[in-house]
């Protein structure tokens, strides 16, 4: 993985951070999958064994600004 720090806003966009996903290969991508979901399950263990969680039943409107 390429490692750099940026300071612009711009870099902090839904798309930038897609197009930034997308350069990954799919070990890579594999590897932040791993990452974020040990992340998760450091900080809230008891999150796997909930049982309480419901489909989503309402409709889901993507925007994409013009």
């Amino acid at each position: 993985m390429k490692l750099e720090v940026s300071h612009s806003f711009e870099d902090e966009t839904m798309e930038s951070k897609v197009r930034w996903f997308k350069t990954l290969s799919i070990p890579e991508r594999m590897e932040m999958l791993c990452f974020f979901t040990d992340m998760i399950l450091d900080n809230n263990p008891g999150i796997a064994g909930k049982r309480d969680v419901k489909p989503l039943t309402e409709r889901i409107l993507e925007l994409e600004k013009a």
